[in-house]
């Protein structure tokens, strides 16, 4: 093809040194139009340079399910052995049967089959993208796409990108006026911690595997379709949020698909089809619609650290979050704060508890209270060990009057729960522990605030929020994450059912019991193999000790945590 005819065909715009390429092709996809009708695509893993194997296949597929408008290559699409069928293809003896993009090299073997690093067509019908860039078809498809392997250097070799090559990638597409995302990314790597809060990747760690420099890509680009290759596996992500719950508007959901390498013995899939409107062309409530199996973004903590390194908010100012999020009909509806209901409400008047209707075994005055096991003693609350509890030092925070949940609670008894919060997380970390707390405000009369210690070597406070998230999406339930700078009264009312998480970063989750709800669904979680590793405690009736061990229990943890008792100092 002549030179000039290939740049028209291909839509090449020149660039200066240190762009960040884009190109739109103008001709050559006939099918491509300005309209809501769906593209069909196909994407492909390491093809290791199996042409007539990828081909071949691709040919069986269009021959029964139709034609499709392209296929999408990452990985390696060469391989050591590739010369001989490729000579083919790059001399036009064979071509091949769709319109075919791929990425470049990964290593030094096959650079020299990448002619120029700003991309080019290869052969008759494939094109090799760029080192890095957005393509955009007429369509209004935007594929963004990254070569390469990370590398620590820069500049990085021709067959790797560096952080700078990333940074570049990301100020050049989220520059673009309204950005909300690209509808599909390609890269070679995996994103690192991609299965984050997920599904299996099966004998794949993705705490290990992958690139961090692709997850904060992701992170930043929004793809709708992300996928990658390189791990000879086959891995498709339930799809997840680009939005913090509560906090943001809603956007549109991505999803990760890692593909195998043509041909592999393993039968391990290597081809996806799919199809795909283009965002700009869909319908915004139809775009941002969200998948019963969504989960939470898996770079989250990407997101903060990015969010952290943005202009800082004037001391003077108001927290972002002064709104009460009503959750009683609708969640993530909010009414703006009007006055006493907001988060900046005068304290609530001192008030009596109710009376309970009946023996209740929590209420400090009530003969049912088994009261060996009670390790403190405020104004308004007390401390007592967990009767079954999940680990030795496993206690309760309770209100020594009548109140079902925190939200029920007058400010005097906030203060004092607030107390026995921090000497608790003061006394376990000196012990080498975090403390995770939880209520669960569903068939209970009396509120109970378990406080379990998990030890710091075991596990972070990630893996813990991590495991909460996850198994909560395993048994359909939505385990939210409360804003930052609101609490637990500004997401539920009284009388509300609900189960609450506070982590020890200070860190917080929520859900809103609508129906039913696993009674031992807190230490679950925390008793699971991820966690502590005692599933057989998971129910307090199975722990049961004997009176005298539990007090004995009580003894040790009263005589311990003396030092960091306020209330023998009151």
């Amino acid at each position: 093809m002549h030179p000039e005819a290939a740049a028209e065909r291909f839509g090449r715009r020149t660039r200066k040194r240190g762009e960040v390429r884009v190109r739109r092709r103008l001709s050559g996809l006939s099918t491509f139009a300005m309209s809501a009708v769906p593209l069909r695509v196909l994407a492909c893993g390491d093809v290791e340079g199996r042409l007539e194997a990828l081909f071949g296949r691709v040919r069986a597929i269009q021959g029964k399910s139709g034609r499709f408008d392209m296929l999408l290559c990452v990985g390696n699409f060469f391989g050591s052995t590739s010369e001989t069928e490729w000579a083919e293809y790059r001399t036009g003896a064979k071509k091949a049967p769709i319109p075919t993009y791929v990425l470049g090299a990964n290593n030094q073997e096959t650079v020299h089959y990448f002619p120029d690093v700003s991309g080019c067509e290869l052969a008759e019908n494939i094109t090799y993208l760029g080192r890095r860039g957005l393509y955009s078809g007429t369509s209004g498809l935007q594929i963004a796409y990254l070569s390469g392997t990370e590398s620590q250097d820069e500049p990085a070799p021709a067959y790797s990108f560096s952080a700078k090559d990333v940074t570049e990638l990301k100020t050049s597409l989220l520059s673009t006026p309204n950005f909300k995302g690209v509808d599909i990314l390609l890269t070679s790597p995996w994103p690192r911690d991609v299965g984050t809060f997920a599904n299996s990747a099966g004998e794949i760690d993705t705490k290990k595997c992958g690139s961090k420099l692709v997850s904060d890509l992701a992170a930043s680009l929004k793809p709708r379709y992300h996928f990658a290759a390189l791990e000879k596996a086959y891995y498709e992500r339930l799809p997840y949020r680009n939005h913090t719950v509560l906090q943001e508007t809603p956007q549109h959901v991505s999803r990760f698909i890692a593909l195998a390498d043509v041909g592999n013995t393993s039968k391990k899939k290597y081809l996806y089809a799919f199809s795909i409107v283009p965002m700009s062309l869909m319908d915004p409530a139809e775009l941002v619609k969200q998948p019963q199996d969504v989960t939470e973004n898996p770079y989250q903590k990407l997101r903060k650290e990015a969010q952290k390194t943005k202009a800082p908010v004037c001391a003077e100012e108001e927290p972002a979050c002064q709104f009460f999020f009503d959750l009683s009909k609708h969640q993530g509806k909010k009414r703006p704060s009007s006055g006493k209901e907001s988060g900046n409400s005068q304290p609530k008047q001192a008030k009596k508890p109710p009376q309970p209707t009946g023996p209740c075994w929590f209420c400090l005055a009530s003969p049912e209270v088994e009261k060996h096991l009670v390790v403190s003693i405020g104004t308004h609350c007390y401390l007592a060990l967990a009767k079954g509890g999940l680990l030795p030092d496993h206690v309760l925070i309770l209100p020594i009057g009548h109140y079902q949940s925190v939200v029920d609670l007058s400010s005097e008894v906030v203060e004092e729960v607030t107390k026995y919060k921090s000497a608790l997380k003061e006394f376990f970390r000196s012990k080498g522990k975090r403390y995770v707390l939880f209520e669960r405000n569903y068939r209970s009369q009396h509120l109970q605030l378990q406080v379990i210690p998990v030890p710091l070597d075991h596990c972070t406070t990630e893996d813990i929020k991590e495991s909460f998230i996850s198994q909560a999406q395993e048994q359909q339930i939505e385990l939210l994450e409360i804003p930052e700078h609101s609490d637990i009264t500004q997401v539920a009312q009284p009388g509300t059912p609900y189960f609450y998480v506070e982590l020890d970063t200070g860190e917080k989750l929520f859900h809103r019991i609508r129906g039913r709800f696993p009674l031992h669904f807190g230490r679950e979680v925390l008793a699971s193999e991820a966690l502590l590793a005692l599933p057989q405690r998971a129910d307090w009736r199975r722990c049961e000790a004997e009176r005298a061990e539990e007090a004995a229990q009580a003894r040790a943890f009263r005589r311990d945590f003396q030092p960091f008792d306020f209330a023998l100092r009151a």
